[in-house]
């Protein structure tokens, strides 16, 4: 992130180091929500009639009954393979489109901009990286199997098991399955997240010049504010998102036709409410994960540049 004053941009190594820090930190702290976040999208439970739906705490408590506490993490290794090229090129990318959009003469961009550049940063890693990445962490996460029967073995052992037997039995593009809903899905998450976080830090710091650097604590909770409005903006397209990529493909079917099929099949069988299935963990992950990287990336990013001193601009970042 950038802070006040008259500074130039962080190099690329401090992208890397921070975000992939704060990015595991992220993950670490908030798979469990995701993992409940993906049973509950993929539950089909309440569709008999005079029978309600599984919630939240009671997704959670049924995979630790009968998965074990550590079911809770299935996909987290392949959530941490992919945090650090993808916290690089998000926060990368977006600096690079953010200078392509700036003002030539006074070398500032406007809020409009930072919001398209945002999307563009969120597409250009959604492509790259994101989207192979869920394929397989939902794979994983979707198996229920018990962790404490040796006797009951999952179909994918762990995340290199899971992408060598993807692309054995269904081709890579399988690991690409999704990829357009995910690109909006990271788009409108990033557009909104850095255009949200820099015009409240920007807000803070006016509202307190005195200081240089933000205290941790206000970082957290600007990230956990810009970090709420995705989730509630695209949860119809995350939901289907998962559907798609947990489903093997049919062959003579068009990612658009599968798209549609899934989508009528959810409001058909299931209704409206299906849509925003897993929304609760979703916004408990996303927001309070945001909180957590900004804070980190802001710390980190500070000793970094303590360490090898290195002059920025008066913008901020956003996840």
């Amino acid at each position: 992130m950038s802070r006040s004053g008259n500074k130039k941009p962080v190099g690329f190594a401090t992208h890397i180091i921070a975000g992939g820090f704060a990015g595991g930190c992220e993950a670490l702290a908030c798979q469990p929500l995701d993992t409940i976040k993906v049973r509950m999208q993929l539950s089909k439970s309440g569709l008999v009639p005079g029978t309600k739906p599984r919630g939240f705490i009671a997704t959670g408590a049924y995979i630790v009954k009968r998965e074990t506490p550590l079911a809770l993490y299935k996909g987290l290794g392949a959530v941490l393979s992919g945090i650090v090229p993808k916290m690089a090129i998000r926060f990368a990318s977006f600096e690079t489109y953010k200078g392509w959009l700036a003002d030539k003469e006074t070398g500032k961009t406007g809020v409009g901009n930072i919001f398209i550049a945002g999307l563009g940063a969120g597409t250009t890693e959604a492509v790259a990286v994101v989207t192979p990445m869920e394929v397989v962490k939902i794979r994983l996460q979707a198996q229920q199997h018990s962790l404490a029967d040796p006797l009951e073995a999952p179909r994918y052992r762990n995340a290199g098991h899971a992408v060598y037997t993807i692309v054995r039995e269904e081709g890579i593009s399988a690991l690409y399955r999704g990829v357009s809903l995910t690109a909006l899905r990271q788009a409108t998450n990033q557009g909104a997240n850095f255009t949200a976080y820099q015009e409240i830090k920007k807000f803070a710091h006016r509202m307190q010049p005195d200081l240089v650097d933000l205290p941790s604590y206000q970082h957290m909770m600007i990230g956990l504010i810009s970090g709420a409005m995705g989730p509630f903006s695209n949860a119809p397209i995350d939901t289907i998102k998962t559907r798609l990529q947990k489903a093997t493909a049919i062959p003579g079917q068009s990612a658009f036709q599968r798209i549609f099929a899934i989508a009528a099949d959810m409001w058909k069988q299931e209704g409206v409410r299906s849509f925003y299935k897993g929304i609760t963990p979703r916004v408990l992950r996303v927001a309070p994960g945001q909180a957590i990287v900004f804070a980190v990336y802001e710390r980190v990013s500070t000793v970094i540049e303590k360490i090898s001193p290195r002059v920025q601009e008066d913008d901020g970042y956003a996840e």
